[in-house]
């Protein structure tokens, strides 16, 4: 199986994919089972009404979002990593790539924490047999990293598989719920503990990091069209299924453990299943990512290496018990990553060419208007988010939702940045070394996308080694 998957330059036209399999690899991210988590957290917080809508609205945004990050993974065709070097420099860029890897791994602990925990209540059930909790984290675990050595094209063909049975199995539990216990028998409503505007913002949290890495996948789309399209799709209906089913599902049978619930409704083998495809390609996808951004960071391994290695990391993470801390976890990249997502939407908007330019060897360290951008969001989103949605002060409100008040502040700050102080932008070097023409720019050439990109020959040269690699 071909495992090049161009971490260092923009995919070729030939290498691209249609818009259904990018946006099942997205259905199933979303259809994970930190999910259902959250669904029953908003369910034992909030009225099932308020719980329902939250989710909706958070997705629904979520889904506009991703028309607009998906359609720059695809323009570039670079990873996310390569378009934060691009947008805040090497330095800059490097800073971020690491925030990435980090969030990244967190999410991976996360998730074979939930998994581990699960799997181990349900192998209990069938078999009457306890074995220790770190014991399926790791085999767990072991398998997702094995599929992310092999790259997209593994997780794709994966999705094919397990994203229909998945919603499959979660539209049978829901319909075997109403129709055996209706919504007579649900809990009484509950008592409020999170706002509305919080609830969406956590509803967003949980797949915020999703929408800023879009580009990852995004990238491998034939057009900026089908890749707004599986955008929409992935993000909307993957986001919203397994929350909605947990609120229903945690309303009609006033319980907590989804696994139980399955087997209390007789499908104690649906709950098996989906427990084992649900975490299988988020997981892969979040350690495949982590790989990415780390290899943009040093290029002294290879992306499979950087695989192993941030999956052996993210394993002794999860088995520490990092999944107890899933809502300030997610409360806390809401507020980190999505402001730089506001970054490098509006750097696209200002100046395609240049964030196109990613693989430049020549750029200058650090863009100083995207580092202050990316600041003063984080600086917001942490005033606007409420204690009881996660990390936050509460101070004030704009839009009831924090992550896209920081988003929203971030784009803004920059835009105005880098129209009245467009000195402080990444430049390329001037020095005759880098192979510049008589105006002080890279000579530039036709990339597989019809893209122009900018780079010295050296870098040309590297790119096409590593490519045959």
């Amino acid at each position: 199986m071909e495992t090049n998957d161009y971490e260092e330059g923009s995919v070729p036209s030939d290498q691209r994919r249609s818009w259904l399999p990018i946006a099942l690899i997205w259905v199933a991210i979303g259809s994970d089972i930190s999910g259902a988590f959250l669904g029953i957290e908003l369910a034992s917080g909030m009225s099932f009404e308020q719980a329902i809508a939250a989710t909706l609205v958070g997705s629904l945004i979520l889904g506009l979002l991703a028309m607009v990050f998906a359609y720059v993974g695809a323009a570039t065709g670079l990873t996310t990593a390569m378009i934060s070097r691009a947008v805040f420099g090497r330095v800059g860029g490097t800073i971020l790539a690491l925030a990435l890897t980090v969030s990244m791994l967190g999410w991976f602990a996360v998730q074979i924490g939930f998994f581990g925990v699960n799997a181990q209540s349900a192998f209990t059930e069938v078999t009457g047999v306890n074995i220790p909790v770190f014991v399926f984290t790791i085999v767990g675990g072991a398998v997702m990293v094995l599929t992310a050595v092999w790259g997209y094209r593994a997780i794709a063909r994966v999705t094919t598989v397990t994203v229909p049975l998945l919603l499959l199995l979660l539209t049978l539990g829901v319909i075997v719920a109403v129709s055996t216990r209706g919504f007579t028998d649900a809990a009484a409503t509950s008592e409020t503990v999170f706002t509305f505007g919080g609830s969406i913002s956590l509803v967003m949290g949980i797949y915020m990091l999703g929408i800023v890495t879009a580009p990852d996948m995004a990238r491998w789309a034939k057009s900026p069209g089908k890749a707004m399209a599986a955008g929409f799709v992935g993000f909307f209906f993957g986001n919203s299924i397994i929350v909605v089913v947990a609120i229903v599902l945690s309303e009609i049978m006033s319980d907590t453990d989804l696994v139980g619930m399955f087997f209390t409704l007789g499908l104690g083998g649906a709950a098996v299943i989906i427990l084992l495809l649900a975490p299988w390609v988020v997981n892969t996808t979040n350690i495949y990512s982590t790989s990415l951004d780390f290899a943009a960071v040093t290029r002294r391994f290879s992306r499979r290496t950087y695989t192993l290695v941030g999956g052996l990391v993210g394993i002794l993470i999860g088995t520490a018990g990092f999944y107890e801390a899933f809502v300030p976890f997610i409360s806390a990249m809401g507020i980190v990553i999505s402001p730089f997502g506001g970054v490098y939407l509006a750097a696209f908007i200002h100046d395609r060419q240049r964030l196109e330019a990613a693989a430049d060897p020549t750029r200058s360290n650090t863009n100083m208007n995207a580092i202050i951008a990316w600041t003063f969001g984080i600086v917001i989103g942490a005033l606007t988010t409420h204690p009881e949605a996660g990390l936050g002060f509460g101070s004030f409100d704009l839009t009831t939702i924090p992550s896209l008040d920081a988003m929203t502040v971030a784009f803004g700050v920059y835009l105005i940045l880098t129209r009245t102080l467009p000195h402080t932008r990444p430049a390329t070097s001037r020095q005759s070394s880098s192979g510049l023409d008589s105006a002080g720019q890279t000579p530039t050439r036709q990339n597989s996308t019809g893209a122009e990109c900018h780079s010295s020959n050296k870098s040309d040269n590297k790119l096409s080694e590593e490519g045959k690699a």
